[in-house]
């Protein structure tokens, strides 16, 4: 038989995404006790059997290395540079930033921005980076078009080898926490798919996991390469 992941019954605590690169072999090798039942019943039973975990508060953000300020963590570990915040429209330097690898795609707080030329009401949003150069680039207001695009390119695949991915409607997830998305999932080659979203989607970025689903069942994943909007490259 073949083996695949399902979405856990409890879609709130659902670990497929992070799962996605796991090949069928180990898939087939994994027991998931907990799968079919919410956060709430597991904290029942683990407070009936007098377990102090009943308690703890649920992980959050990048669990393992605890509630750490995340900037000073990555700075043990990577040099940082300052360099230019620039908004994307204007191309006007609006401040300095303290390393691209620090902001994400669709970032808004943290920036230092706020308050220029009476446009604060709206609020800034990184858009891209350009890590070779060091630049930042925002763009205003948080449903700025600069922010969406149609589609993106996807390798390091982990596909299933009996389920043809190509051509297929599906549901795609881009970030843990966000929405499923609507998308057509085109075959290049071995190692890469063209990825076309039903509806424009907001802030996909580079190096995340794209993960696909036909309905609960995980079908293949793999990691964000190129963002394409208008048909123009925008993540570089």
């Amino acid at each position: 038989g073949h083996y695949y992941l399902q979405k856990a019954q409890d879609l709130n605590k659902d670990q497929t995404y992070f799962l996605s690169q796991l090949n069928e072999a180990q898939i087939a090798s994994c027991l998931f006790p907990l799968g079919d039942i919410d956060k709430s019943e597991v904290r029942l039973i683990a407070r009936k059997l007098n377990l102090t975990i009943a308690s703890k508060k649920d992980s959050t953000g990048i669990c393992f290395i605890g509630e750490r300020h995340f900037k000073e963590f990555l700075h043990n570990y990577l040099p940082a540079q300052k360099g230019k915040i620039i908004d994307i429209e204007s191309k006007k330097v609006l401040g300095e930033h303290s390393g691209a690898m620090y902001y994400t795609i669709g970032q808004h707080r943290g920036l230092g921005i706020g308050g220029i030329s009476n446009r604060e009401s709206e609020g800034w949003f990184v858009v891209k980076k350009d890590v070779s150069k060091n630049i930042v680039y925002v763009a205003s207001g948080s449903q700025n078009k600069h922010l969406y695009s149609d589609y993106c390119i996807v390798n390091k695949l982990n596909l299933f080898s009996d389920y043809d991915i190509d051509g297929r409607k599906l549901k795609a997830k881009f970030r843990y926490r966000s929405q499923d998305a609507d998308v057509i999932v085109y075959k290049i080659d071995d190692d890469t798919l063209k990825v076309v979203f039903a509806h424009k989607q907001k802030a996909i970025a580079t190096g995340q996991a794209a993960v696909f689903y036909d309905g609960s069942l995980m079908v293949g994943g793999g990691l964000i390469s190129e963002v394409y909007a208008d048909d123009k490259r925008i993540d570089k």
